[in-house]
């Protein structure tokens, strides 16, 4: 198994883990996207109490990768995202935290073949 594989199988367990409803496809896609930050140990994971990691969330990925609008809505989606992920957890994986921003912001087609 590569270690690309291996890391996606990892993205798998939590969304099924924490019922987030994100398919397989989505998850890998993103996964894609990222490219080689998901194998490194800091930059593969969100830290939801770091208010500039929650800003570089918003200002690359929302505004940037999603073409969405600043406004508090992305503040919000982004705090629901590292409730959903479950606040004491420190494994909060970027791929996971991405798919389910994009499922939620309905951008889905932005990521499909």
């Amino acid at each position: 198994m590569s270690k690309f594989d291996e890391n996606v199988a990892l993205y798998k367990a939590q969304n099924s883990e924490l019922g987030l409803g994100l398919s397989d496809e989505l998850i890998v896609a993103v996964a894609k996207s990222l490219g080689p930050s998901i194998y490194n140990a800091d930059s593969s994971k969100v830290s939801g109490s770091d208010s500039k990691e929650k800003e570089t969330v918003k200002n690359n990925f929302l505004i940037k990768k999603l073409g969405l609008k600043d406004g508090p809505e992305l503040d919000a989606a982004i705090d629901e995202a590292m409730v959903k992920l479950g606040t004491s957890n420190r494994n909060k994986y970027r791929v996971v935290v991405y798919a389910w921003l994009v499922k939620k912001f309905g951008k889905e087609s932005l990521y499909s073949k």
